[in-house]
C-alpha cells in the first residue's frame, strides 16, 4: 500500500497538461488546451484539458477525469501502478516492501507480465556488456553496425545467450513464474515439461510503450542458417499488440511534437541510426503492414508523416497499399526515395542530421504525386494499364476526408495523367456513394428477427431522472460557495448568507434520494459538512480515491459553461447561468420533482386501474384517490413555479 501522504504529493505534483502531453499533442486554446482524443477516432479535436481545474474532458466520447484517471484509462493500468508511474515521473519516492514471490503470483497478470518483461530487458542488457558471449557476439554486431554505447543504452538493447533454456531457468530461479514467462512469449513450454528460450542466441531490441515500459521484444539472429527466421517478435499478449505499437515511439514522441512531423521507416536499425544521427522524430512499423491503430498513434502527436523508402521498387509497391490508410485518417503524407542501394540505416550512418534534413527537404514529394509518377513509368502507352492506373489513383484520392485537399489532388493528377478533371470527379463520386451505401446498410437495424417477428425499433432513452440529478450536482460542484441570498436574523445579528451548497442540500433533504451513486455521494459529502466551516473544494472530488466519484466530478466540472444547459420553451438561452443562479437551481430542482411526481401519479393510476377487478376495501380505495389528488395538486404547484420559463433540454 502507498501511504496517504505520498498519494497527496503525487496528486499535487501531477500537472494535467504535462501528463497528457506525454501521450498526445496539445495546443493552447485560451485558458485550456485542445487535442485529438486518444480514446476514440476523431478528425476534429474535441479533447479539452483544463490546467486550472486539473481535469480533461472529451466532448466527443464523453470520457473525462484527472491525471490519474487519464493514465489508468490510456494505459489500462491499476490505480497503484498509475501512482507509481506518476511518482517516477515527478521523482517522488514511494517506499514499499520488497515484492516476494508470493506477492508476484498474486499480482495482476498484466502487471506481472510487465515486471517479467522488464526483468528480461535487464538480463539481456547485462548479457551484452557483462558476459564474454554477449560481448563477442552481440556487442560486436552492434559495434559493426556503428551504434555507440550511448545509443545501445538509450534503447536498452541486449543479447539472449545461447542455450535452450538459459534465460528461462535464470528467471524461474529468481522467483518469476513460468505462467507469465510463457504468456509474455519469452519462454516456450516443451512437451517434456522443459523450457525453450524464444530468443535463444539473438540480439535483442526491446519494444517500449508510450510510458517507456518494455512490452515486447524483437530478436535478430546472427546465424547464416536460411531455415532460421532473421527477425522474431514477441507473440500477441495482454501487454503487446503489434498492430497498436510503433517501435521507437516512446523516444520519438517529444521530437514529433516539436517538429510537427513524424518520419516513418521500416526496421529497428533504421530508427537507431537516425536517432544517432540526431533525427529523433522517427518510428518504425517493425516490418509489418501499417495498421489503423498505428496511424492513429502517430496522429496523436503530429498531422504530418514522411515515409522514407529505399530504392527497392518491389518493396515500394508493397508499402504503397498501407499509405491509403494514412490518407484516410486525414494525415498529410509525403515520400522520400533514398538513393539506390541505400536504406535509412545506411544513409543515416553516412550523413549527419543537417545533411539528412537537407536531402529530405529537396526530395520530399507528396504521396499521390509520387505514386502517380511511379505507376505512370510502367504504363508506357498501354491504354489498359493506364485505365487500371487511373482506377488505382482514384481509389487513393477518394479516401482523403478533406474535400479541399481532395480537389487539389484531382487537379494535379488530371495534369499528370492527362485525364479530364470531370472524369476523375465522376469516378470518385461513384466510390464515395458506394461507401455511403455500405455504411448505411451496416448501421441500419434489421426490422425482422430470425423468428420472423417484427422488432421494436425505438431507441432506448437515457434515464430522465439522471439528467436532472446531473444538472443539480453540476451546479452544486461549480457554485458551492456562491451566495444566493441573505436571511435576516433576530436580535440585530448579521444576516445569514445562504450559499448554493446550503440551499441545494436543504431543498433536497428528506425529499429526494439521488439515484446515481456518484452524484449521491457528492451530495452526502456536502450535507455532512453543512454544520462545519470546512469548504469542500472541487479538487477533493476530482482527486478522490473512488474513481467513480473522481470521474463524475471531472465530467461535471468540465461542463461549467457560462450559459446554462437549460433552455426556455421559446428556444432562447437564459442570459448567463451565474447571474441568474438561484432561478437555474430552482428550476432544476423543481423539474426533477415534477418528473418524480409524474412517475408517482402513473403508478397510482395503474393501481386504480388494477383495482377495478379486485375486491378492494372502500377506505383503501379512498386513500388511493386522496393520494392521487394530493400529488396532482403538487404537480400543479410545481407547474406554476416552472411556468413558461425553463425546461431541461434533452
Amino acid at each position: 500500500m502507498i501511504d496517504k501522504g505520498t498519494i497527496d504529493r503525487i496528486f499535487d505534483a501531477a500537472n494535467i497538461v504535462e501528463v497528457v502531453s506525454d501521450f498526445i499533442s496539445l495546443k493552447k486554446r485560451g485558458v485550456n488546451y485542445l487535442g485529438n482524443c486518444p480514446f476514440h477516432n476523431e478528425k476534429t479535436p474535441s479533447f479539452t484539458v483544463s490546467p486550472g481545474k486539473g481535469i480533461y474532458k472529451c466532448f466527443g466520447c464523453g470520457k473525462g477525469g484527472n491525471s490519474v484517471n487519464f493514465v489508468m484509462e490510456h494505459e489500462q493500468l491499476s490505480y497503484v501502478e498509475t501512482l507509481k508511474w506518476l511518482a517516477k515521473k515527478y521523482n517522488i519516492e514511494v517506499v514499499e516492501k520488497e515484492i516476494t514471490p508470493e506477492q508476484k503470483e498474486q499480482a495482476d497478470a498484466r502487471e506481472s507480465m510487465l515486471i517479467v518483461s522488464g526483468f528480461a530487458q535487464k538480463v539481456f542488457s547485462h548479457n551484452l556488456f557483462e558476459t564474454e558471449e554477449g560481448k563477442a557476439v552481440g556487442l560486436s554486431y552492434f559495434n559493426e553496425r556503428g551504434f555507440t554505447e550511448k545509443t545501445i543504452n538509450k534503447f536498452e538493447l541486449g543479447y539472449c545467450r545461447k542455450g535452450y533454456d538459459v534465460f528461462s531457468k535464470q528467471a524461474i530461479s529468481k522467483g518469476y513464474k513460468e505462467k507469465y514467462l510463457v504468456e509474455s512469449g519469452l519462454t516456450i513450454k516443451r512437451d517434456n515439461d522443459g523450457y525453450y528460450d524464444r530468443f535463444n542466441e539473438r540480439v535483442m531490441f526491446p519494444i517500449h510503450n508510450l510510458m517507456g515500459k518494455v512490452i515486447g521484444f524483437g530478436g535478430r539472429t546472427l546465424r547464416s542458417d536460411k531455415k532460421t527466421a532473421k527477425y522474431l517478435n514477441s507473440p500477441e499478449s495482454k501487454i503487446y499488440h503489434k498492430s497498436k505499437v510503433l517501435y521507437g515511439i516512446y523516444f520519438a514522441k517529444k521530437s514529433i511534437i516539436q517538429n510537427d512531423k513524424c518520419y516513418l521507416v521500416e526496421g529497428y536499425t533504421d530508427v537507431l541510426s537516425m536517432h544517432q544521427a540526431g533525427i529523433e522524430n522517427v518510428v518504425s512499423s517493425s516490418g509489418t503492414a501499417l495498421s489503423p491503430d498505428q496511424i492513429r498513434l502517430i496522429k496523436r502527436f503530429a498531422p504530418n508523416v514522411t515515409v522514407l523508402y529505399d530504392g527497392d521498387a518491389a518493396g515500394i509497391k508493397a508499402a504503397l497499399r498501407g499509405i491509403d490508410l494514412v490518407l484516410e485518417e486525414g494525415l498529410n503524407v509525403k515520400v522520400v526515395l533514398l538513393p539506390d542501394g541505400e536504406d535509412p540505416d545506411s544513409f543515416a550512418r553516412k550523413h549527419n542530421a543537417t545533411e539528412f534534413y537537407d536531402f529530405i527537404k529537396e526530395q520530399e514529394t507528396d504521396f499521390i504525386t509520387f505514386k502517380t509518377k511511379l505507376l505512370l513509368d510502367e504504363v508506357k502507352g498501354d491504354p489498359v494499364k493506364k485505365a487500371h492506373l487511373i482506377s488505382d489513383i482514384v481509389r487513393t484520392i477518394s479516401v482523403i476526408p478533406d474535400t479541399i485537399t481532395r480537389a487539389l489532388y484531382i487537379k494535379e493528377c488530371s495534369n499528370l495523367m492527362q485525364v479530364d478533371e470531370k472524369i476523375l470527379y465522376s469516378e470518385i463520386n461513384k466510390i464515395l456513394y458506394k461507401e455511403r451505401e455500405k455504411r448505411w446498410n451496416r448501421e441500419q437495424p434489421s426490422p425482422i428477427n430470425p423468428a420472423g417477428q417484427a422488432l421494436n425499433l425505438q431507441l432506448p432513452t437515457s434515464d430522465k431522472y439522471e439528467l436532472f440529478e446531473k444538472e443539480i450536482i453540476r451546479l452544486l460542484l461549480n457554485y458551492s460557495e456562491k451566495v444566493l441570498f441573505n436571511i435576516a436574523t433576530d436580535d440585530n445579528q448579521p444576516e445569514e448568507k445562504i450559499n448554493t451548497r446550503v440551499y441545494i442540500c436543504r431543498e433536497l433533504k428528506d425529499e429526494i434520494e439521488i439515484k446515481n451513486p456518484a452524484y449521491n455521494f457528492i451530495l452526502k459529502e456536502f450535507e455532512s459538512n453543512l454544520l462545519t466551516s470546512k469548504i469542500l473544494h472541487s479538487n477533493y472530488f476530482i482527486n478522490h480515491e473512488n474513481q467513480l466519484v473522481a470521474n463524475a466530478a471531472a465530467d461535471l466540472l468540465a461542463q461549467n459553461h457560462q450559459i446554462s444547459k437549460m433552455w426556455s420553451k421559446k428556444g432562447t438561452y437564459i442570459t448567463t447561468e451565474e447571474d441568474d443562479l438561484k432561478k437555474v437551481i430552482d428550476n432544476a430542482i423543481s423539474g426533477y420533482k415534477y418528473e418524480l411526481v409524474l412517475n408517482i401519479l402513473q403508478e397510482i393510476e395503474k393501481e386504480l386501474k388494477d383495482s377495478s377487478g379486485k375486491d378492494l376495501k372502500e377506505e383503501d380505495l379512498k386513500l388511493l384517490y386522496d393520494k392521487y389528488m394530493m400529488y396532482t395538486q403538487f404537480k400543479i404547484e410545481i407547474s406554476k413555479s416552472l411556468g413558461d420559463r425553463i425546461i431541461l433540454k434533452r
